[in-house]
């Protein structure tokens, strides 16, 4: 039986490590991420936490938020972690573990997850995660597609239309972070249960579903995979198909719910570190 790989999710919210073989999550710890610390200290914790798990894995996989691209790593919106442009994250973390970590977006992990082993049945798919951002990753021909600069995926980051409330980021217009702030909530969470936040969420469902009948025409996958604390919240789904049944069906997406979790990352990232070697088009 193979080893399991050392998997990394250094989130804005979390930093989580775990021992993973195949879908399966064998032994995690986690620390919430000091957010305003830098990523020499983030790298440090992740250390930490890796700790007890030293001599039980093979390989090194990170997930993170942002872009990453040829071992470097930057913010695509600083809002969720300051991470100063071109920091040499492959080589941090080689110095830490002494090989050189799989490297991926955390959306785009999760997407090669959930495609893999969960709602995305091995097929052409796109993952669409709505949580406090909005992010996600597409599987064409069984290939995780990271484009030119690694950026294939980062659909919160989409230029917002001149119908929502202003321009710059998608995401800025549909998110959970957006959600609360715009309902006068704690959280989306909260939104989801009052008669105001109730019409907040439709509006945030509303421009979701539009993206997803654009992402339809853009890639015609066979499902699009809705993730995220939002995303998964229960009716969201629900309220981005009824604006959707109007379509004739070959443009009209089919949704279907993640599978994985809060542990796609994880998983993912895992995957992509065992197929590594033999998969370098992935890169392209």
């Amino acid at each position: 039986m193979a080893d399991p790989v050392l998997a990394i999710d250094l989130g804005g919210t979390l930093t989580r490590v775990a021992l993973v073989r195949g879908a399966e999550v064998l032994d995690r710890a986690e620390a919430p991420t000091a957010r305003n610390a830098g990523p020499e200290r983030w790298l440090q914790d992740v250390a930490g936490l890796a700790r007890p798990f030293l001599g039980r894995f093979g390989q090194v996989g990170m997930t993170v938020t942002g872009l990453v691209q040829a071992g470097r790593w930057q913010a695509m919106n600083p809002a969720t972690l300051a991470i100063p442009d071109g920091f040499d994250l492959g080589g941090a973390a080689q110095a830490i573990f002494g090989v050189m970590p799989a490297l991926a977006n955390d959306a785009q992990a999760a997407a090669y997850a959930e495609w893999r082993f969960g709602a995305g049945a091995v097929q052409d798919m796109v993952f669409l995660t709505i949580s406090t951002g909005i992010g996600g990753g597409v599987i064409a021909g069984g290939r995780l597609l990271t484009g030119r600069s690694g950026m294939a995926g980062h659909f919160g980051q989409f230029l917002s239309l001149p119908d929502d409330d202003g321009q710059g980021r998608f995401e800025d217009q549909a998110s959970g972070r957006w959600i609360a702030a715009k309902a006068g909530m704690p959280d989306a969470q909260t939104a989801f249960a009052t008669p105001q936040g109730s019409g907040v969420v439709d509006l945030s469902a509303a421009r979701v579903a539009r993206l997803a009948q654009n992402l339809q025409l853009a890639f015609d996958p066979v499902r699009i995979v809705i993730g995220g604390g939002v995303g998964l919240a229960p009716g969201y789904i629900d309220r981005m198909t009824a604006r959707l049944t109007h379509l004739p069906d070959h443009t009209r997406p089919t949704l279907a719910p993640a599978t994985l979790g809060a542990d796609a990352g994880l998983v993912g990232i895992a995957a992509l570190a065992v197929t590594r070697p033999t998969n370098k088009e992935e890169e392209t």
